[in-house]
């Protein structure tokens, strides 16, 4: 008697467990900083010192960008830039700003320090 009871509990659990995975809305992770730091990490020679862009360097930048679909993504893309320039010295942030378009990237906001990600759509 005890088992059937058991095997009616557990049962009821599975039940609402799998009802409930099938209601709730599904999980998407965002774009990381670490994604956008391992994006960029061949840029950051040209951006202290500029010269010649590096192919790799535009290869992030396109990756980047693919990545950064929506709204929410782009605005932490924006974050996560503004948090590792302002932790590297010596970047020079004109040489930063025209990154997107030497790499023939179009991106919704200058990438500067001064930028409000909170408003990058």
């Amino acid at each position: 008697m005890e088992t059937m009871t058991v095997s009616k509990v557990a049962m009821s659990i599975m039940c609402m467990v799998a009802v409930l995975s099938l209601s709730a809305p599904y999980a998407v992770e965002g774009l990381t900083c670490g994604q956008v730091t391992n994006s960029l990490g061949q840029c950051m020679n040209y951006l202290k010192m500029g010269g010649v862009l590096p192919p790799g360097c535009c290869s992030g930048v396109k990756n980047l960008n693919g990545l950064a679909k929506t709204p929410v993504d782009r605005k932490q893309a924006c974050t996560c830039l503004k948090t590792i320039s302002g932790s590297i010295k010596g970047i020079n942030y004109g040489l930063a700003a025209g990154l997107p378009g030497k790499c023939g990237v179009s991106v919704p906001y200058k990438i500067s320090p001064s930028t409000d990600c909170s408003r990058v759509q």
